[in-house]
């Protein structure tokens, strides 16, 4: 059956056109992008999956007064297997980011473009090509016409761009029960060019919002003021030391150490000659899973503290977003060994379990002892102007799943 279903999703190409088309045509902003959220992309799905010949459709609908319709939708679709126990769970989103500075396009972001292998338009790759391939296995299982081994299940979640309180956390809350203990997941929002990255773990994520306050005063005289440029500036510096401090080495992620950047800086005097009294910036910390974020805050904290007697200025900080990772997925786990075989399979490469210092939906599962993986083969272009994904990848990423669908257990 593998073979089958491959065959018939790699002459799909223009289907992954017209599918990308009309995903593309409907922007699916949340509202905290000043967006109405999913509700007609989800609509537009569902009506998609019955013209499919799916019954088995659930909508997951988490209230929400800021939008319009009042509530964001989550859509649960599933194709009976033989074993109707088991589920292959692929899970991708539908909300999208704004396209930024239209300027930087060179063709409207909400209207495809075709280039040869490449589609241009926002949400192509984060996540259009991971939805769009679930829905070429679909379509290759219900046209080959035998029941896959086990069921196949595409699970359409909102809210992943900003935080995904509407979305999959609100599945996992009010929905727990869709997922059975043996069910293999794979969320297909992350991974690189060569398809050879199979992410199974997470760093923790801390973003701290840093104050120095100083005394501002005329650049002629800085006697009479007290320089919160000058000791940001040297705090941002000292901050390096968390580098030393928290220097466990771990090769399962990429980079394999914990890292502590200093990123945003806030404008704080408009013009040359005032020396500044306030700076503020700001430091992302990505934190290996051997570290608790409370011994990386009493860092900070000790360090801001030093600063502040040295520069005679007061230092306060806030955390803007504060997420723990979750236990790593086992990479002898099913869903893992699957990935790893069918994207050999597929691919003739040599992919490997990893973890990354990004964030994704997987922490909500892990939290609760879900094993999933996350994987695709991406070109990386996701919230960037002239988002671009790839039609070959596209279909390779259906063919990888058909092949995880059917495959046994590896021993």
């Amino acid at each position: 059956m593998p073979d089958t279903l491959c065959a018939f999703i790699a002459n799909r190409r223009d289907r992954v056109i017209a599918l990308q088309r009309d995903l593309v045509a409907i922007p699916a902003l949340g509202p905290f992008n000043c967006g109405q959220g999913e509700h007609e992309k989800a609509a537009y799905l569902a009506e998609l999956l019955r013209s499919m010949g799916i019954r088995q459709i659930e909508d997951i609908p988490a209230p929400d007064d800021t939008v319009a319709c009042g509530f964001r939708p989550n859509l649960a679709a599933v194709i009976p297997g033989r074993d109707a126990s088991r589920t292959f769970w692929v899970i991708s989103h539908t909300d999208i980011v704004p396209p930024g500075d239209e300027d930087l396009w060179t063709s409207p972001p909400y209207e495809l473009r075709v280039d040869g292998d490449l589609l241009y338009g926002r949400g192509v790759e984060d996540n259009h090509q991971g939805l769009v391939a679930s829905l070429l296995v679909a379509e290759a299982v219900l046209a080959v016409g035998n029941p896959p081994p086990i069921n196949f299940g595409m699970l359409f979640v909102a809210d992943e761009e900003t935080a995904s309180a509407k979305g999959l956390d609100y599945v996992l809350t009010h929905r727990r029960d869709i997922f059975g203990p043996r069910d293999l997941i794979l969320i297909p929002d992350f991974g690189t060019p060569d398809g050879e990255m199979v992410e199974v773990a997470e760093k923790s994520l801390l973003w701290l919002k840093i104050s120095v306050f100083g005394k501002q005063c005329h650049a002629s005289t800085p006697q009479k003021g007290i320089n919160s440029l000058v000791a940001a500036s040297y705090l941002i510096l000292r901050l390096r030391s968390l580098y030393t401090r928290f220097d466990h080495q771990d090769h399962l992620f990429y980079p394999p150490s914990s890292t502590f950047e200093a990123t945003k800086k806030e404008a704080n005097v408009p013009n040359v000659n005032t020396i500044p009294g306030l700076d503020v910036f700001y430091l992302d910390c990505r934190v290996l899973v051997q570290y608790d974020l409370d011994e990386v805050q009493a860092a900070v904290n000790e360090t801001c503290a030093e600063v502040a007697v040295d520069h005679g200025v007061r230092v306060e900080w806030e955390i803007v977003q504060e997420v723990r990772s979750a236990p790593a997925t086992p990479p002898d786990s099913p869903i893992v060994q699957r990935m790893l075989a069918a994207v050999r399979s597929v691919h003739g490469t040599n992919p490997r379990p990893m973890g990354i210092g990004g964030g994704t939906v997987a922490s909500f599962l892990r939290r609760q002892n879900i094993p999933c993986v996350v994987w695709s083969t991406l070109l990386g272009t996701a919230h960037q102007p002239n988002e671009h994904s790839s039609i070959r990848n596209t279909l390779a990423d259906a063919q990888v799943m058909a092949q995880v669908l059917c495959m046994d257990d590896p021993t």
